[in-house]
């Protein structure tokens, strides 16, 4: 592993934890070389729930993408096990996509814009109140819609947001019923 930050919330990381996660972090370097950074957050919450009580998330930066595990335990160490078990096996996942979708051809995009129906499942408009319940924040990266497709499989996602390196626009890649993949990008970009 090249570089990681590692912090904790209301948690002292010893320096046991830190070489236990250092040494996990370390393993992953055979699935892909190519991991720029990493960051890592223990946080210890005061749940009903002694199974969630630790948790551990990770956050590893590759050329193009990132790889991301959240998981919980009673056990800090069996918080970071899991997680690293988790990240190993999307690394083998999105390691074998993308060496798959560079050598294939791109496949040629249909002409015209995606449709998704954004009513389905409502009957009364009324009746419906959204909450939104969690925020995230994240860098996007430019890359192509086929590499998206590639990182949104790896990462077990239905839709992935990215900046398109070709457009220049922020799209979003997801996939459709059929199990093929649609893309959403603005008409222009004063929209």
């Amino acid at each position: 592993m090249h570089i990681y930050k590692l912090s904790g919330r209301n948690v002292d990381v010893t320096d046991a934890m830190r070489d236990y996660v250092e040494e996990k972090l370390t393993r992953l370097d055979r699935y892909s070389e190519s991991i720029t950074d990493a960051r890592v957050t223990l946080t210890v919450r005061d749940v009903r729930d002694s199974t969630r009580r630790n948790r551990v998330e990770v956050q590893l930066n590759v050329p193009h993408g990132i790889i991301r595990a959240e998981e919980h335990h009673a056990d800090m160490y069996a918080a970071i096990d899991k997680a690293s078990d988790v990240l190993e096996r999307q690394l083998r996942k999105f390691k074998t996509r993308y060496m798959k979708a560079r050598h294939e051809a791109a496949p040629t995009p249909t002409p015209g814009p995606a449709e998704a129906d954004v009513n389905a499942g409502m009957d009364d408009v009324g009746e419906f109140r959204p909450e939104i319940v969690r925020q995230k924040r994240f860098d996007l990266r430019p890359m192509s819609a086929e590499d998206a497709v590639v990182q949104m499989e790896a990462l077990g996602h239905d839709f992935y947001v990215f900046a398109n390196m070709t457009s220049g626009l922020t799209g979003v890649v997801y996939r459709r019923k059929d199990g093929h993949y649609g893309l959403i990008e603005p008409s222009n970009s004063n929209h």
